[in-house]
């Protein structure tokens, strides 16, 4: 089991949290339960829903305190001002997390006791803010995500996944009820890496320089994305065609070998680039030979335009598009990183180290 950063940070909290909390003598339990939801993934979002976090336990701990200095704290009116709190919280768009905190602030507040209760209302208060405090500064502090890094290696671990099942499926290598799950696992992956690139792209920085790098790495990393989702879509297309591609000529299946081949060596030499493990000068393209995609999809098209059978015309149509705008993206990612790295030679994409790395 790999423990990510997150699940250190959230653990972090909570033992800071209830350590605090014990020392001034609030409650412990509020306090910890107040640090597992305000964790964030990020310091931005960390600093931009501080603000909302505190709205919302003062609108909670408010409601909590008109309600019970007017109607008391029967089980349902507590159940009529959690409603009231939901609703003010939708009111304001605050997200499911800082709601539940409000709502934490009002059970926290209108259970029974034999305190006074405004002295109960101030330790109860203090130790939602407690919980709210302590996953801010372990948030700012402690392991800060580095999400350049693991967005790079998401990129290049899932090229690689799609680029090794075109290799096989292409040749008729490939388990069918692998390949289907490995579709299912690689677009669940992708759905991830769109996530990861809010993240990073949600990260500040603070000088001019740095922020136009910034600026060129998130287009590098954006076309880099849209490249692997291209090949991708080939691959999900090759998988469904599976079985007629074994009706086609055998001068052509070779063919279609070859020049994928070529396309999936250049979007390979591409990554590696960017990883420094290839010299920049050299066009990844032509050292692998240039593909001749455009002309394999033209033969493609003539020759079942020939077909009698309009669906046998239409068949392979939709494989055609998609190596079409495979090799249209891979050209403009070709264009992009000589480009990136003519005029910015000295930056450098934080790739971080692979297991086998030594």
């Amino acid at each position: 089991m790999k423990l990510g950063a997150r699940m250190i940070k959230t653990g972090l909290a909570v033992a800071l949290a209830l350590y605090v909390s014990y020392l001034i003598g609030s409650s412990s339990i509020i306090a910890g339960m107040t640090a597992l939801f305000s964790i964030q993934p990020s310091i931005y979002r960390s600093v931009q829903s501080i603000i909302e976090q505190v709205q919302a336990n003062l609108i909670g701990a408010l409601s909590a305190i008109i309600v019970v200095l007017t109607l008391g704290k029967d089980p349902f009116i507590i159940g009529f001002t959690i409603v009231i709190v939901i609703a003010l919280c939708i009111k304001f768009n605050m997200n499911e997390n800082t709601v539940l905190l409000a709502l934490v602030a009002v059970i926290a507040i209108m259970e029974t006791t034999d305190m006074p209760f405004f002295q109960f209302t101030v330790l109860r208060f203090s130790s939602l803010m407690i919980g709210i405090f302590s996953s801010f500064i372990v948030n700012l502090v402690f392991l800060p995500p580095k999400y350049e890094t693991k967005l790079f290696s998401t990129i290049d671990r899932n090229t690689s996944d799609i680029l090794q099942w075109l290799r096989i499926t292409t040749r008729h290598l490939s388990d069918r009820p692998a390949l289907r799950e490995e579709i299912e696992r690689i677009d669940n992956e992708l759905m991830n890496v769109d996530h990861t690139y809010s993240l990073y792209q949600e990260e500040r920085t603070y000088f001019k320089k740095r922020r136009f790098q910034k600026a060129r790495k998130l287009i590098l990393f954006r076309h880099l994305m849209a490249t692997t989702r291209k090949s991708f879509d080939v691959l999900k297309t090759f998988c469904k065609l599976e079985n007629e591609l074994d009706k086609v000529p055998e001068e052509f299946r070779q063919t279609l070998i070859t020049e994928l081949d070529k396309t999936i060596h250049a979007h390979e030499k591409i990554v590696l680039s960017l990883m420094g493990r290839i010299r920049p000068e050299k066009d990844p393209i032509e050292e692998s030979g240039a593909p001749d995609i455009p002309t394999l999809v033209e033969y493609l098209i003539q020759f079942y335009e020939n077909r009698d059978d309009e669906k046998e015309q239409l068949m392979f149509l939709p494989l055609a598009t998609r190596l079409m705008d495979y090799h249209h993206q891979l050209m403009r990612l070709q264009k992009l990183v000589s480009t990136y790295q003519h005029y910015h030679s000295k930056e450098r994409i934080n790739v971080g180290k692979k297991p086998n790395d030594r």
